[in-house]
């Protein structure tokens, strides 16, 4: 069976990583531990919160690796002298992989109460508008290779 891109449009040019990250992303297994939050917590803030009750700063590891955000939990050794009659703690080890977008920062990791808080930060989306030159390939134009200014309110026959 072939697969259909979302992407495949002659009007979506340079998506292609889009369509690798989705690649990877459908790839990934969906477990659930540990259980996870993402919020926003200001304008261009995010923070992702992991609930790692019995993991130790020491346990823990946040690392980017290309544009992804991995974090691993592995606890050391136990005391074996320790006699469990019922264990629903989890004591085993995990990685969680978040792909980060563009111009994503991870600004720093705490943890506090069990709880794993890893702060980000996104850059505002910035306008900008460029002016492109229209060129003369021949015949008679009224432009002769100027670039024309395009840009909102100003009329036709303005000059900068």
């Amino acid at each position: 069976m072939t697969r259909v891109s979302v992407f495949n449009s002659p009007l979506l040019l340079g998506f292609d990583h889009f369509e690798r990250v989705l690649d990877r992303i459908s790839k990934t297994s969906p477990e659930g531990y540990p259980p996870y939050n993402i919020e926003q917590i200001g304008e261009d803030r995010l923070r992702i919160t992991l609930a790692v009750a019995g993991f130790g700063e020491d346990d823990l590891a946040v690392s980017v690796e290309d544009n992804q955000l991995v974090i691993r939990g592995r606890q050391g050794e136990e005391d074996s002298n320790r006699v469990f009659l019922h264990r629903g703690i989890a004591a085993r080890q995990f990685q969680r992989s978040f792909v980060l977008a563009e111009g994503i920062d991870v600004v720093g990791a705490n943890l506090d109460n069990g709880l794993l808080h890893v702060d980000l930060r996104r850059p505002l989306p910035e306008s900008q508008v460029r002016n492109i030159p229209i060129g003369r390939t021949g015949g008679k134009g009224k432009t002769g290779g100027r670039a024309i200014d395009l840009t909102p309110g100003r009329t036709k026959g303005d000059e900068s």
